[in-house]
Order: C-alpha cells, then sequence, then structure tokens
C-alpha cells in the first residue's frame, strides 16, 4: 500500500500547478485576444484585474510556476541521472527549499505593490 510520501505529494503538486498554468495560460490567451476584438473591451477587462485578489493571484501564479519548474528539473534529473531515483527524496525537499527562498525573494515586494506599500 502506497502511503503518501514525498514522490506521491510531488506527484499531485505537479499536476495541480500544471493545470493551473494551463488555465491561466487559457485565461490569458482570450484576454489578450480581445485587444483585436474591441480595444474599449480589452482596456474594461484589464482594469478588472487591478485589485487585491488579483494581486494575490498573481502571487500563487508564481508560486505555481516555481515549484512547477523546479519539480521540471528534479524529473528529468530523475529520469536521466543514474543515482536520480536513489536521491529522489533529498531532491524533493531540495526543490522545496529553493521554492521557498524563491517567493521569500518575490512575494514581500509583489504585496507591497499589490497592497500600495511599494512603488
Amino acid at each position: 500500500m502506497y502511503r503518501g510520501r514525498e514522490g506521491m505529494w510531488s506527484w499531485v503538486l505537479h499536476r495541480i500547478t500544471g493545470v493551473g498554468i494551463y488555465f491561466f495560460l487559457l485565461v490569458h490567451l482570450l484576454d489578450t485576444a480581445l485587444i483585436r476584438v474591441s480595444p474599449e473591451a480589452y482596456n474594461a477587462v484589464i482594469n478588472t484585474y487591478k485589485n487585491p485578489i488579483m494581486g494575490l493571484g498573481e502571487l500563487a501564479l508564481v508560486a505555481a510556476i516555481g515549484f512547477h519548474g523546479l519539480n521540471g528539473l528534479r524529473i528529468i534529473l530523475i529520469d536521466f541521472w543514474n543515482v536520480g531515483t536513489r536521491n529522489h527524496r533529498l531532491m524533493f525537499y531540495i526543490v522545496i527549499a529553493l521554492w521557498v527562498v524563491l517567493l521569500l525573494g518575490f512575494a514581500p515586494r509583489h504585496l507591497m505593490h499589490v497592497f500600495g506599500g511599494g512603488a
């Protein structure tokens, strides 16, 4: 019986972040395509994105892209490095640590911008 260790959580989070990124890209393509249809409609949609909830959504998007990218590199190492499968658990924790460090570098400045505390 599989007990839900690092490999399972990595797999689940990789799929969730991948689906989230896919839906963001779909919405992004649709709202960007509005510029060809009606610049006024495009501007109206873009103005609806300028609120704190969407700012938090941007933070979630950056977090998803960061984890998905780092975990993708981990998967490549597991597939092509001869000791990758033996070290997959360690690499998972390295991915988490790098992800947290990158988010700690991005999140404060982004949140200051979203909530009016920064330039």
